[in-house]
This record gives C-alpha cells, sequence and structure tokens, in this order.
C-alpha cells in the first residue's frame, strides 16, 4: 500500500504541472475511468474498477481490492470566426489539439463490508491558444487602438480576434483527489463519501483590449499560471435491487476554491472560480446474461459559480468596472442537463466489449459567443466503444475511443454594443480521445 500511495502522490505531481483539457460535458469529462468512457460515461450503478469513485464513491464497497491506473489521450479541434465586421473580420483555430490525462485509483476491503480507498482524476477543457495577427488593416488596428488606449494598454501593428497584443487562449486545470470510505449497510446496498480536494491552476493571454472592462486591469491577463485549492463532498448509494437490476446515485457539493489572484480582474467576485455542485442517477440491467444496459442521468450546476455563469453583457453598452466585481461579467454558461447510455457485452471469458452514447446540452448561449472565443465548450453528442481484456489470472487492459461530433454558436459580437460594426462571431468545435487503463485485483 505504501507505494501506491507514494505512486498517487507522483501522479498529482504530473496533473498540476501538465494541462488538461476535457470539454465534453461542458468542461466535465464525459465519463472517469477507461471503461466508463468506453460507456459513455454512464457509471453511476456500474461498480467495475476504482475509478467508479469520480462517479459514485458507495461503488467502492462493490469493487473490492483493486488497482487501476490508465492515460487518456484527448484532441480537442476549436476554431472562431468573425464576419460582417469588413475591418476587424478574421479567422483562427486553436493550436493546442493534444492532451495526455491520467488518472488512479485504489480500493481495499477492510472488512466484508467496509473499503477505504482513492481516486485521482481531472477536469478542465477551457484551453485554447490562438496566432495573434488576424487584425492587420489599418481601420482594424485602429478599431483595436481605441480599446487599447481605453485600457491604458501598448499600441500594437496588429491584434488578435478580441483586439489583444499577444496570443490568446486561456488554460484551465483542475485535479481532484478523492479519499473514499464505502460501506454495504446490507449485503446488496451501499453508502460511500468521498472527500474533494481541488486543485486547480489557471493562465490567460491576450486579452489586453478588455483592460478597459476590468475593476483591476493589473491582474487581468498575461500574469502566468495562478494555483487555487479548495474541499467538497461527495456522497453516493448504490443497490442490488434484483440480481439483474442495480441502481445508484451520486451528489456532489460544489468544491470551494481559492481566489486566483492573478486573475481577479478577470472573473467575477475577484478571481472566485469554484468547481459546480452536480448530482447524477442511474440504472444499469443485465437484459441478458452476456447484456448490460445502463442509463445515467447528470445534472451540472454552472449556475452555481458567477464568474462561469454571469452573462458576458452584463453591464449593457457601459466598458468600465464591468469585469471582477460582484455581479459583473462571466461567460455566461448555463446549468446543463446530461444523458448517458452504454452497452457493455461479455463475448468471451477474457473479452468484454463496450460501446455508448452521450448527449449534453449546449451551456453557451448566442449572446456570450465572444467570451467563449477562448472557452467554446459547444460538443454535444458522444459515440464510445471500448474493450476489457484479460491478461492474466488477476489483470486487465482496457481502452476506450470517443468521438464529439461538431457543433457550433453563432451570435452577434458583443463589440456590437459598444458602437463597433463588429458582425458576428462562431466559435465551433469537434473532439476525439484514445485511451488506455491497466487494472489488477489483488
Amino acid at each position: 500500500m505504501k507505494r501506491v500511495l507514494s505512486f498517487c502522490f507522483v501522479l498529482v505531481s504530473v496533473l498540476c504541472i501538465s494541462g488538461l483539457s476535457e470539454a465534453t460535458d461542458g468542461y466535465f469529462s464525459h465519463g472517469y475511468g477507461i471503461k466508463a468512457k468506453g460507456m459513455g460515461g454512464a457509471q453511476t450503478a456500474v461498480a467495475q474498477d476504482a475509478m467508479i469513485a469520480a462517479t459514485n464513491p458507495a461503488g467502492m464497497a462493490f469493487v473490492g481490492n483493486r488497482f487501476d491506473i490508465g492515460i487518456d489521450w484527448f484532441s480537442p479541434k476549436r476554431d472562431a470566426v468573425r464576419s460582417g465586421a469588413a475591418a476587424i473580420d478574421g479567422s483562427a483555430d486553436s493550436d493546442s489539439t493534444n492532451f495526455f490525462i491520467p488518472e488512479i485509483g485504489f480500493n481495499k476491503m477492510l472488512t466484508p463490508d467496509l473499503s477505504v480507498g482513492v481516486t485521482i482524476y481531472g477536469n478542465g477543457g477551457m484551453n485554447t491558444n490562438y496566432p495573434t495577427g488576424q487584425i492587420t488593416s489599418a481601420n482594424g488596428v485602429a478599431t483595436c487602438n481605441n480599446f487599447i488606449d481605453m485600457g491604458g494598454q501598448t499600441r500594437a501593428s496588429s491584434y488578435n480576434l478580441l483586439c489583444g497584443t499577444t496570443r490568446l487562449g486561456v488554460d484551465l486545470m483542475q485535479a481532484i483527489i478523492a479519499p473514499t470510505v464505502a460501506y454495504k449497510v446490507h449485503p446488496n446496498h451501499s453508502i460511500g463519501l468521498s472527500l474533494l480536494l481541488g486543485y486547480q491552476r489557471f493562465k490567460a493571454e491576450g486579452l489586453q483590449g478588455f483592460a478597459a472592462y476590468s475593476e483591476d486591469k493589473n491582474n487581468l491577463t498575461n500574469k502566468g499560471y495562478d494555483d487555487s485549492t479548495g474541499y467538497g463532498v461527495r456522497i453516493g448509494y448504490m443497490g442490488k435491487i434484483t440480481n439483474s437490476i442495480t441502481l445508484g446515485a451520486a451528489y456532489s457539493t460544489k468544491v470551494y476554491m481559492t481566489p486566483f489572484d492573478k486573475y481577479k480582474g478577470l472573473f467575477a467576485n475577484s478571481g472566485d472560480f469554484d468547481m459546480p455542485e452536480n448530482y447524477n442517477v442511474g440504472i444499469a440491467v443485465k437484459v441478458i446474461q452476456p447484456l448490460l444496459v445502463a442509463v445515467d442521468y447528470q445534472r451540472i450546476n454552472y449556475t452555481s459559480v458567477a464568474s462561469v455563469s454571469n452573462p458576458s453583457n452584463n453591464g449593457g453598452a457601459t466598458i468600465a468596472n464591468t469585469l471582477g466585481g460582484p455581479g459583473d461579467r462571466g461567460f455566461g454558461w448555463s446549468d446543463v442537463n446530461v444523458w448517458k447510455i452504454g452497452l457493455q457485452y461479455q463475448a468471451t471469458d477474457k473479452l468484454t466489449l463496450r460501446g455508448g452514447y452521450n448527449h449534453t446540452d449546449n451551456p453557451i448561449e448566442a449572446r456570450d459567443v465572444t467570451f467563449n472565443i477562448i472557452a467554446p465548450g459547444v460538443v454535444q453528442d458522444h459515440v464510445t466503444a471500448g474493450l476489457t481484456y484479460k491478461v492474466g489470472k488477476n489483470s486487465e487492459l482496457s481502452l476506450a475511443y470517443m468521438h464529439a461530433f461538431s457543433n457550433s454558436v453563432t451570435g452577434s459580437s458583443l463589440f456590437n454594443d459598444f458602437g463597433v460594426a463588429a458582425g458576428n462571431e462562431k466559435i465551433s468545435m469537434h473532439q476525439d480521445s484514445l485511451g488506455i487503463a491497466f487494472g489488477m485485483q489483488f
């Protein structure tokens, strides 16, 4: 166990120094654990590995003694276009398209009814990296100069899509360590509790054009990485109602994070950026002996975090002091409902096949397209496939693939509110991921 715990800390270090991007259900992952990812994320009532605590901590009581470790290659493609604005028209593709996301889970049965474990996983997804130089025409540069002058920034000969003078983008990484206790209150029913220890890292670049908006322009953009820590809890229930039907439910409080001091001029409430509360329910039905069907519903309450959900048009045509304070501009994200459907088929004693579908609401409205050029979490429909193959008596390898179909949002540019003929903007994204995991019972 000592070696396993040491490895957990090593993995946390890797999570903390590498940027993550997992913008599928907003900026939550479509599933946690390679097995769950192969089933569209439908895991609330399916206890298969020690990653279950990231979805439903009660499942750890049914997992047994396990160690799981995996890594997921994640490739999002993001682009933004402004049209109908003539002088400040332009388009750009985000250069950041490859991310590697590790995960780890460990569970130990102290008694036949009581388990303790730890699960480590990541969120993120607001990771973009657009080159500068989209606005180069004389009239376009003059327009951006007006915003730069109002904010007291240094002029440039060309600008990015948001009238900034450097590369444009943000990098948000969230890592969660979840120590978990689960207990069988009955041989077929369990409850579980996870302490959610949160760490996040953030930086923003290329937002000099918004300095005039900010209540603290010196802590708005290009300040390098800032760190934040916090805590929350997740509780869960899992019950085997019959030999063929299992139910599950879980609720996570908001993870209360310390503010990003270096970006208190960007995020509402002086840099506040908590992780939103969420809950999920699920059912798993063994239709026939080799076939399992799982269905999950998840609700992610992005509106519990003001910096994420405040509309970007808060303040109307007023520019000054509309970023960073209470009630100021945010990204305008709505709460989302997520439906997940997964299939699992035991093809042979050694081979298990999986497939799934995941549909989420789009959290971004047309009114907020300008702000979300740097955070275009607009994909809605995902298809998945996966498998597990036993490589030994107590060990296995699992694979999972996910494709998120392209989706876009178009809306009037926020700059139109300030007397600039800025036309419309469109943000688009599609994604792929491929993961592998090793699991063992002991």
